[in-house]
């Protein structure tokens, strides 16, 4: 499937540096191994050619991946799921942020990354060199609403309601009070405290972040003077290293606010953002609706299934503040064990079953692709193939 970029991909779609593991030992009853092809007694599969029939085909080793850590609920549903599948293979995912596991993923020094933000050209050009001339595979198989989080444990309210306008100019440092005239001007009734605003930003490069200031940038009118960036374009103030960290730092601190995927939200408060008229409230099926009408991204292929956010949208019930998270792999691996390996995790994540996984509300609550998204998703981890 050739993808460009006015055609939309359709209607119908703990923590800190520690490594999510998960090992199991085979049993008595381990699965039976496939028939004889020749093959030795320690090869991980009995065929030469990848497949993403799990069924057929025994694996075991190690599996290593690392990045994005919004997607460490999931990963650790997937890591749970495909163990069930293949109880022989180490499967571990490092959520050290998303430009950490592009950094390694490039190096070599795993099979996968996670990133919250598509690879930059120069970063293609470096993931082709390392994926042994093929193309790097960027397929859209996470897709949650960031949550604006605020502690503010005596504000009476459901939803605090911001506009993208009045955000940008807390984060930018510009209203520095919970009881400033904005805020109650898309507050009306609310009784808000006389509380010093503590902008919290993410320390690492991050995805998040990088797709936070992207809506900033598109649906703020101007109120956001910075560039869309991974790293935080303001020195000073609080911030915190990965999801966890930023978690923390607002849990810690009385009028704190900062930004985090909604899977972490936890407790604190969450804003309802500003989209046209109304207010809208993160959900999986909002942030769905924008990933929905929004076309694939400029450099977007068949194996590189990117996508170009629409962030200032204005449509009914829809929640531009939203990500997609990538799952970064080769299109090309040197040797059989490692491709197949990779499709069938891959496989399994595109999966209505890994889907669904991920979308429980007590793993991540995420929004699964659509059938025609994973038309083209599977037709990518197909290709895997041994250079």
């Amino acid at each position: 499937m050739k993808l460009n970029r006015t055609k939309s991909f359709g209607t119908a779609l703990l923590a800190g540096a520690m490594a999510i593991t998960l090992a199991a030992c085979a049993s008595n009853d381990a699965p039976a191994a496939t028939p004889d092809t020749g093959s030795t007694s320690d090869s991980t599969s009995a065929t030469q050619e990848p497949t993403s029939e799990e069924a057929t085909v025994t694996l075991s080793g190690t599996l290593t991946g690392a990045g994005a850590s919004s997607q460490e609920k999931a990963m650790g549903g997937w890591i749970a799921g495909f163990g069930d599948l293949h109880p022989d293979v180490l499967l571990s995912y490092d959520p050290i942020g998303s430009g950490g596991g592009r950094e390694q993923f490039i190096a070599g020094a795993t099979l996968f990354a996670g990133s919250d933000a598509a690879l930059k050209p120069e970063e293609v050009e470096a993931a082709t060199q390392r994926c042994f001339g093929g193309e790097p595979l960027q397929l859209p198989l996470y897709i949650s609403p960031i949550a604006v989080i605020y502690n503010l444990p005596d504000l009476e309210v459901e939803h605090l309601q911001l506009t993208a306008e009045t955000l940008a100019k807390i984060f930018n440092r510009e209203i520095t009070s919970w009881d400033d005239p904005a805020i109650a001007a898309e507050n009306p009734g609310v009784e808000l405290p006389a509380t010093g605003i503590i902008p919290v930003n993410r320390s690492d490069e991050s995805g998040t972040t990088e797709n936070f200031t992207e809506w900033l940038a598109a649906a703020s009118n101007g109120a956001w003077p910075h560039e869309p960036s991974g790293d935080w374009p303001l020195s000073g103030g609080q911030s915190g290293a990965q999801t966890q960290g930023m978690i923390d730092t607002v849990s810690g601190a009385v009028g704190a606010i900062g930004y985090a995927d909604a899977s972490r939200a936890g407790d604190l408060g969450t804003v309802a953002v500003g989209v046209g008229d109304e207010f809208v409230p993160y959900s999986a099926e909002a942030a769905a609706a924008v990933v929905d009408a929004s076309p694939a991204a400029e450099g977007a292929s068949d194996k590189q299934l990117t996508i170009e956010l629409d962030r200032a949208t204005t449509a009914s019930g829809a929640y531009p503040v939203v990500l997609i998270s990538y799952s970064i792999a080769c299109s090309v691996y040197d040797n059989a064990e490692d491709a197949e390996k990779v499709k069938a995790f891959l496989s399994y994540v595109a999966s209505e079953e890994g889907q669904q996984r991920a979308a429980d509300p007590s793993v991540a609550g995420s929004a699964p692709i659509s059938g025609e998204l994973r038309t083209a998703v599977e037709a990518a981890i197909d290709s895997i193939s041994v250079g």
